[in-house]
């Protein structure tokens, strides 16, 4: 029987060559000589930690990364950008939530989408991922073009296509 796997994967080295990108297009800027400008990232809990001096500098950070991570091949729907904070010596913080793998809520939105749709395929939640079973490969393309038009807030991969 045919079947797929629904996963939202990011790739964390590109997300390092995008920051690098960035901290390059800081330094070059003359708007940020003698600034505070520091972006880290925290893999186990999937954050981006950025430091800055005021909102209009981190407005421009914000920019200059996601440009960076476009042209990297991130998707820019993966980053949950929080407000900036008051931070220790008048500076400004802001975290971003890097979304990697489907929660559950979203998972069970996936699957009803899919129920709702009328196609003779079946869907169920796997942990991080959502696997379609389908006796026709046409009905699990068809539902791959159900949620790539669908606006769920975040990059969808469609993997494992066995027949």
């Amino acid at each position: 029987m045919p079947s797929f796997d629904i996963v939202s994967r990011f790739n964390f080295a590109e997300l390092d060559n995008a920051i690098n990108n960035t901290l390059k297009a800081i330094a070059s800027r003359f708007d940020f000589r003698g600034a505070t400008a520091e972006i880290s990232v925290d893999r186990k809990e999937k954050k981006l930690r950025i430091l800055t001096d005021d909102g209009t500098k981190l407005r421009g950070i914000r920019e200059m990364f996601e440009s960076a991570a476009h042209r990297r091949g991130l998707d820019l729907k993966a980053f949950k950008w929080g407000e900036g904070e008051a931070g220790a010596a008048g500076k400004l913080k802001c975290e971003v939530k890097i979304q990697d793998g489907i929660e559950q809520d979203i998972a069970k939105q996936i699957v009803k989408q899919i129920k709702d749709s009328k196609l003779k395929v079946q869907a169920s939640i796997q942990g991080e991922e959502v696997r379609v079973n389908g006796k026709q490969i046409d009905d699990l393309q068809s539902v791959i073009r159900l949620l790539n038009g669908a606006n769920l807030g975040l990059p969808l991969q469609f993997v494992n296509m066995k027949s």
